[in-house]
């Protein structure tokens, strides 16, 4: 007979184990301090020699004092950081003089392909990214993005490339802000990414040049990325080619506006865009593989980063992915030299070093909602679902052996002996060894199923104040949507990819992992499609009060503490909180920003056209217009939902 040894309980780790996530928090906070609150740098720099000074000074006398003193040299480093960075060169003062609306000719190189669309009017669309190196004659370096279209679509066009040098007459304009408050800032986003004008020309006015410019390295990564996209299109049909290349590879130019809006209603858009879920994805398939292989620990970890690494390389889908890649690097490698895997730690980590690189980053809402998502499953999912499904699916293991019994806690212990009690009946119908294996199985799907449940509902609760305050909107059928879209890009994820590398080989080989991804990615559509259009899926609110979002943020915190470190009871009633929270910001309208007593003529500023808020001395609103298309035509561009409705929500 086969002994169990006593399985010691799982601890989970303490705060001090987490130093870096106390590292990146305190940083953190010393960012958005340098960001509200101006001092000359001599200051910061004084704060930060001084607090090191005195936390090195009381290393080996007070280690907790000299804890806190190091976090608060952090706090004031983090606001010299971001008061230090200097601003993205662009090019602006060197082609402020061309960028007028007037037709100059335009030499440069493409930094960044785009794939050829065709637009709702008919016509073919491709846009780049170009660095300039003469403008009419005179040498200019700028960053320019251009919109190339051409009218026929049906006669073929020319792919401009990565690398390829072009000369081309264009009209070039500067980036257009909306004076509205609650605007998106699209002059500070195209500076971010180096971009000084835009510009429009046809495409087939476009002059390639001879030569090469740009990194060779880069070359083949766009190589095989369209090489990867060729693929997609030749094993898939368009509809579900142009899905499977946002959520496998990150190339988006092929979706429909529809389906996008589509996503965002039921709350499921993150299964759209490449992200940390589709790195998790793929790193939890590789060591499912590796290790039924018998791969050993080491090298199952080393491969999967690796190939992890590659894939994030190969998409190019910016700071998201890569953060989620670093975490994942982080944790694999403490697991691979065996340490204690702390989530929480690598998290830090992760963050901790990406806001040295970039410290603007803590302020967008892409790295806060990456880093709320894994902060929730790590410090609030993960320990209570410790205490409520994990020892029962522990306790499935080894079902037959009844031994195993003896090692396990009392509950866990009576659970597998009512199971067994049920699997007697069972076994006269379907026979001993089928009931046995049926009974744990279901078992388990349901306590999983119940996992996927919890972790769904949090996402839901704790990412309600993020959402409501940057797009203004919550989600109220996402919950039900996940649990059905999530286990379909569990599948769709390892069979398209697998059908990909086959494709390469032989079509034969790939027709059943391509079938699977098919039924996947139609089975996500329709179910997406459907929540979507269901008028209860989307609901739009203004923008949270102050007051509101600080409670929202001590809910978010006492619910994450209490669930690491209190008691089940207490656990739950801190997760409680945060789900009182969450439907107080849902449910409790914003009081409108109105002056009573006095009539209100406000233009909206929407670039081309009127758009006029009346508001009575009593407090009725009159919406008067919403204007037109902005004057550079972007075709997903909603005058209404981009510039019009923030202002508006901002007002309350």
């Amino acid at each position: 007979m086969k002994v169990y040894r006593n399985t010691p309980r799982r601890v989970l780790p303490a705060a001090s184990h987490q130093p870096m996530l106390w590292a990146a928090l305190s940083f953190g906070a010393g960012i958005l301090m340098g960001s509200y609150f101006w001092r000359p740098a001599t200051w910061w720099i004084s704060a930060t020699a001084f607090f090191a000074g005195a936390a090195f000074y009381f290393f080996r006398r007070r280690r907790p004092l000299a804890y806190g003193l190091g976090l608060a040299a952090l706090v004031f480093a983090g606001a010299l950081a971001i008061q230090m960075r200097e601003p993205e060169e662009s090019g602006v003062e060197s082609i402020a003089q061309f960028a007028d609306g007037a037709e100059v000719r335009v030499t440069g190189h493409v930094t960044r392909e785009g794939e050829i669309q065709t637009t709702s009017g008919g016509d073919v669309r491709q846009v780049l990214d170009l660095e300039t190196e003469e403008i009419d004659n005179a040498p200019v370096v700028a960053g320019v993005r251009v919109s190339l279209r051409a009218q026929d679509s049906n006669s073929p066009h020319t792919l401009f490339r990565y690398g390829q040098s072009i000369r081309l007459p264009a009209k070039l304009y500067f980036p257009h802000n909306y004076r509205n408050p609650g605007g998106f800032d699209f002059c500070a986003y195209m500076a971010d990414h180096g971009i000084a004008v835009s510009g429009s020309a046809k495409m087939e006015s476009v002059q390639v040049l001879p030569g090469f410019s740009g990194s060779r390295i880069e070359r083949w990564r766009t190589r095989i990325h369209r090489s990867v996209i060729e693929k997609i299109h030749m094993l898939w049909p368009a509809r579900e080619a142009g899905l499977i290349d946002a959520m496998v590879i990150g190339e988006d130019a092929f979706l429909e506006r529809a389906t996008r809006t589509d996503f965002q209603k039921s709350g499921t858009y993150h299964v759209l865009v490449v992200s940390g879920m589709n790195v998790g994805i793929l790193a939890f398939s590789l060591l499912w593989l590796l290790r039924r292989l018998r791969v050993n620990d080491m090298a199952a970890s080393g491969l999967t980063i690796f190939l992890c690494l590659a894939y994030a390389f190969l998409t190019d889908v910016g700071a998201p992915i890569w953060r989620a890649t670093l975490m994942l690097v982080l944790y694999l490698g403490a697991r691979a030299f065996y340490r204690h895997g702390s989530i929480l730690n690598a998290l830090g980590a992760a963050a901790f070093a990406l806001l040295v690189l970039d410290p603007k980053a803590l302020l967008s809402a892409s790295f806060q909602l990456t880093f709320l998502c894994v902060l929730l499953i790590a410090s609030a999912a993960t320990p209570l679902l410790e205490r409520l499904s994990q020892p029962y699916l522990r306790g499935l293991r080894n079902f037959g052996a009844i031994s195993y019994d003896w090692v396990l806690p009392p509950k866990v212990a009576q659970f597998r002996l009512e199971l067994r009690m049920l699997a007697k009946p069972l076994s006269r119908l379907l026979g001993k060894t089928t009931s046995m294996i049926l009974l744990p199985g279901g078992a388990r799907l349901v306590l999983s199923g119940f996992e996927l449940l919890f972790v769904s509902a949090l996402m839901q609760i704790g990412l309600a104040l993020p959402m409501a305050y940057y797009f203004h909107r919550v989600t109220s059928l996402g919950l039900v949507a996940n649990l059905l879209v999530i286990p379909l890009t569990d599948i769709l994820m390892p069979a398209a990819i697998l059908a990909l590398g086959l494709g390469y080989l032989s079509s034969t080989l790939a027709a059943a992992p391509a079938w699977v991804a098919s039924v996947a990615v139609r089975m996500i559509a329709s179910s997406v499609q459907w929540f979507g259009g269901l008028r209860a899926a989307d609901m739009r609110l203004a923008t949270p009060t102050l007051l509101t979002v600080l409670c929202g943020l001590t809910a978010l915190a006492l619910a994450m503490v209490l669930a690491r470190h209190g008691s089940r009871l207490v656990a739950i009633a801190g997760i409680g909180l945060l789900a009182a929270s969450a439907f107080y910001i849902i449910l409790v309208p914003v009081r409108p920003d109105i002056r009573k007593g006095a009539l209100e003529f406000t233009a909206i500023d929407v670039g081309q056209g009127d758009s006029l808020l009346v508001i009575s001395p009593t407090g009725r609103t009159l919406l008067i217009d919403a204007g037109g298309l902005p004057f550079w035509g972007h075709p997903d561009f909603d005058i209404g939902e981009n510039v019009v409705a923030p202002y508006l929500w901002s007002r309350g």
